[in-house]
């Protein structure tokens, strides 16, 4: 299997589970900036990122006990396909449209059949999980 582009290094998570005493924002508020984010058109992980950075909230799960996307669902603003999907197919059309201009690039042929695997990998867990319809399927473009 190719590398997934992961090292040993990262951030953990923090040992408590509760709310923090020094954030501003209760748990509406939160669900409020999730839903304002999301009609500016960011996507769930952007959401995370900003809330983090610009407003102080480390934790959407702590503050409201659900996470954005299940925000997301009950407000009925839910994704068509899942983020982590989504970026793949993106990724793939891009290597597509690289192949478009440089025919000969064998690294990147390998590249669009790895990301492709990668694809219909985790369009099976999500079939499974009932996140996606049964007849979803990824259609290279030509």
């Amino acid at each position: 299997m190719h590398s997934d582009g992961r090292g040993s290094s990262g951030s953990d998570n923090p040992t408590t589970k509760s709310s923090s005493d020094w954030i501003d924002y209760d748990g509406e508020e939160v669900i409020d900036l999730v839903v304002k984010l999301r009609r500016d058109g960011h996507q769930p992980a952007q959401i995370g990122l900003k809330l983090r950075d610009q407003y102080g909230i480390p934790s959407v799960k702590e503050e409201t006990g659900m996470s954005i996307t299940e925000i997301l669902e009950q407000e009925g603003m839910e994704l068509d396909i899942p983020e982590d999907l989504r970026n793949l197919v993106d990724k793939a059309e891009n290597i597509q449209d690289h192949l478009e201009d440089n025919q000969e690039d064998e690294q990147a042929v390998r590249r669009l059949e790895l990301t492709e695997a990668k694809i219909r990998r985790v369009a099976d867990y999500h079939r499974e999980n009932g996140n996606i319809d049964e007849e979803w399927e990824y259609e290279r473009e030509e």
